[in-house]
């Protein structure tokens, strides 16, 4: 069967995922925002599992997730609220995380179990991409797991290449290197970035992710990529307007 991000990368439109913390606001309502970001019409989900150590993440984020864990976030909890989530839903669903936390259920475990619940990719940060393609790909492979690997304006056209030769989905491009949820619109930096990643002429797609709010910086981002990637503004939207506010921000997007 064909993964479901391929799926939606083939089609004919630029891409919106919208990242969020699982657990956050409340320990249940991740169920209920994946049902209601899809029905607003987002074409990807990047449900994040909620770590004590979170390096790459933005102050807003990193607030979610030590919020989910007082909540009491767990992975077991997570694929628990995810068990029947295929019935209602059908597009991709990718489970972002550290990799201690899947070291800790056991990595194929992990994958086992996304298969089953109907996860089609991950994304992990701290996952080298050596690392991934010499003891874990296969394992990732055999789950029908698609795993996405981050470029930064500093990662060098050698390790991109790499990435590109070793990635069967996306590859997440952040938009700067700073952490997440820091920057307000696009300046000629990371337009210039931007077009020199679109002249690689890779094979996987590009997505971008950090400092997308609004409709202006969609644009911008999707200029030469395939989407873009919203987290820190949705989680702003989740804590300052609650969860039946998901409809207008994203109509508000595109």
């Amino acid at each position: 069967m064909k993964n479901r991000i391929n799926t939606a990368l083939a089609q004919d439109k630029k891409l919106l995922s919208i990242y969020f913390t699982a657990g956050y606001p409340s320990l249940h309502d991740t169920k209920k925002i994946i049902e209601d970001l899809e029905k607003s019409g987002v074409d990807m989900i990047e449900i994040g599992l909620p770590f004590s150590d979170p390096l790459a993440d933005g102050p807003t984020i990193q607030a979610s997730s030590t919020a989910a864990l007082k909540n009491g976030m767990t992975t077991q909890l997570l694929f628990e609220q995810l068990a029947d989530i295929r019935k209602t839903v059908s597009i991709p669903l990718i489970i972002m995380g550290y990799f201690n936390p899947m070291m800790q259920y056991g990595v194929e475990a992990f994958c086992a179990k996304c298969q089953e619940i109907g996860i089609d990719g991950l994304i992990i940060p701290d996952l080298p991409v050596a690392e991934y393609h010499e003891h874990y790909q296969a394992t990732f492979e055999k789950y029908g797991l698609i795993n996405v690997f981050l470029i930064t304006p500093q990662t060098s056209e050698e390790r991109i290449r790499f990435i590109d030769s070793v990635s069967n989905g996306f590859i997440y491009m952040v938009s700067s290197a700073s952490v997440t949820g820091s920057t307000a619109g696009f300046g000629s930096t990371q337009e210039s970035y931007f077009e020199r990643i679109a002249n690689m002429q890779l094979k996987a797609p590009q997505i971008v992710g950090f400092g997308i709010s609004n409709n202006e910086t969609f644009v911008q981002a999707t200029k030469t990529a395939k989407g873009a990637i919203i987290g820190s503004a949705f989680i702003k939207q989740l804590t300052q307007e609650g969860v039946d506010s998901i409809d207008p921000f994203i109509q508000s997007i595109r």
